[in-house]
């Protein structure tokens, strides 16, 4: 089985890191492909570096050369899943939903933790257009940007981990979702400071994934997720430098 995880910034160090945690999760036999965006921000913090991400997650899947069984798209309250269900039949699990629909089976409410507060209503929309907010208590900002979970790292594991607390203290959380892909590996010292079940999107995925390949499940076809129709499209794909 080849998993292919796609991260929706171009920080390469990002995606290494995302990759080391997927091949973590994954069963024997199952090889994690990470990929890197080919255009894009470094970090993506808005909505519009949101649907810039989502367009280049799409176009480097479609240039991937070889054969694959699932796709994880890896960033939290990304835009763009629901395009690569229209390219693609194989299985494909986003890490917001992988979390929440997760953590759901662990507590009677959930928390995300997230970067900046600007995101907070990206992940928001994404929990509801999934379905999946009902049992959401919160979702709260760490303040720390992407990029700070490598240039600070104990300051952002403290940062998250104060807020973490807070949302089972003052939301009655019962469960947290560690609400970015490069917080990938900060479970452990969550968990040590909240003392309830933390869930990182990106384990999460790929289990899911893995569950649906060998379970032979596709996307279905018959009218959202079905393919694109065939029509001219102008000045695209772009030229890539």
């Amino acid at each position: 089985m080849r998993i292919l995880v796609v991260n929706v910034n171009t920080t390469a160090s990002i995606t290494e890191s995302i990759g080391e945690q997927a091949a973590g999760a994954a069963s024997p036999g199952t090889e994690i492909v990470p990929l890197t965006p080919i255009f894009g921000a470094e970090s993506v913090e808005g909505n519009y570096e949101s649907y810039l991400a989502a367009i280049a997650v799409m176009e480097t899947v479609k240039v991937y050369p070889g054969p694959f069984d699932a796709i994880i798209q890896a960033g939290y309250g990304e835009h763009g899943r629901e395009g690569l269900q229209e390219l693609f039949d194989v299985p494909v699990v986003d890490i917001t939903e992988a979390a929440a629909s997760t953590a759901q089976f662990l507590g009677r409410t959930y928390s995300v933790v997230t970067s900046l507060d600007r995101t907070v209503p990206l992940i928001e929309e994404r929990l509801h257009v999934a379905g999946l907010s009902a049992r959401c208590a919160s979702v709260r900002a760490s303040g720390m940007p992407v990029l700070d979970l490598e240039r600070d790292p104990q300051a952002a594991v403290d940062a998250i981990a104060e807020e973490a607390a807070r949302a089972v203290r003052d939301d009655r959380a019962e469960v947290i979702c560690l609400g970015c892909g490069g917080m990938s590996g900060l479970t452990e010292r969550v968990v040590e400071r909240t003392g309830v079940p933390v869930v990182d999107g990106v384990t999460a995925a790929v289990t899911i994934a893995e569950s649906l390949v060998r379970l032979g499940l596709t996307t279905s076809k018959v009218r959202t997720y079905a393919p694109p129709r065939p029509k001219a499209m102008t000045n695209w794909p772009p030229p890539v430098r």
